[in-house]
């Protein structure tokens, strides 16, 4: 297991300037950090990927759709071709950077919605598209991993359930799926007996707390998430995912409208003590 933490909390392009926080993440415990990418090129991220080598920091990549001219369900063919142009483009970010990870809810345009559920022929175009990325995703060394979100956020995959029957058909090997306590904790029925039913798709993991603030001080359950990923025989990151107000336009996408935790420090602080602590006992 790894310990990561994604800097959306911080900052939505990570630069040299964010290198104080870096260290400090190094020096708090961990692995490694999660990257979020939204604009620049791959010949910028060769170069972030070199200042976290000297750190001693390993890494990861987020990202989303972000607007509905790049959705993979779209009905619109060249949309859904722009979509596959963009998850190259994060592909090709994500070798530059050094990361054979790329995650995030990459099936639809995040917050988009059509008033209905997912059709089956949104669903055929969004295999479409993931299978064309796949195939990309395959000669860099990349693994595009999915996420299903809560019902607020899109419509296309809202459970660990949806995910794990889209990727079923999807049949990649480089596109899986990935589990998020947050969003696991409103759309499961039983969001700890969900992991071992969709383990063979869960190839990353988000630690975040019920109200995306400082794992460990809301109503997550823990001891069961960490226990039921140890005895799935899941080995890979568990990435502390938490939002604040410190970017206004996520801070509205997220729909955070104070804040969650005493500061900033808190979060990461006690974020690695919840990992390291909860996963030796489980």
């Amino acid at each position: 297991m790894k310990a990561g933490f994604n800097l959306l909390l911080w900052t939505s392009h990570v630069t040299a300037k964010h290198r104080p926080l870096l260290e400090k993440l190094k020096q708090a415990g961990y692995d490694g950090v999660e990257i979020p990418v939204f604009e620049g090129v791959p010949t910028y991220y060769s170069g972030l990927g070199k200042l976290l080598d000297v750190i001693g920091l390993e890494r990861t990549m987020v990202s989303v759709v972000p607007t509905p001219d790049k959705n993979p369900i779209s009905a619109d063919a060249s949309s859904r071709e722009a979509g596959v142009e963009h998850l190259k483009w994060l592909i090709d970010c994500s070798q530059a950077l050094g990361s054979t990870l790329l995650c995030g809810p990459l099936h639809s345009t995040l917050g988009q919605f059509s008033g209905r559920g997912p059709t089956t022929q949104e669903r055929k175009r969004a295999i479409g598209v993931h299978r064309k990325a796949g195939d990309y995703a395959a000669k860099k060394g990349v693994r595009i991993a999915l996420e299903a979100l809560n019902r607020f956020e899109c419509y296309f995959v809202n459970t660990m359930d949806a995910l794990a029957d889209y990727l079923d058909e999807v049949d990649h090997p480089n596109i899986t799926g990935m589990y998020d306590s947050f969003h696991s904790n409103i759309e499961e029925a039983d969001p700890v007996g969900v992991i071992g039913r969709s383990k063979k798709h869960i190839a990353h993991v988000h630690v975040s707390e019920n109200d995306r603030g400082t794992p460990g001080r809301g109503h997550v359950d823990w001891p069961g998430v960490y226990s039921a990923l140890k005895e799935s025989k899941y080995d890979g990151w568990l990435t502390i995912e938490a939002f604040g107000r410190a970017l206004p336009e996520l801070a509205a996408a997220t729909r955070v409208w104070r804040d969650f935790s005493p500061s900033l420090d808190t979060v990461y602080l006690e974020g690695i003590k919840n990992i390291r602590r909860g996963w030796a006992k489980a």
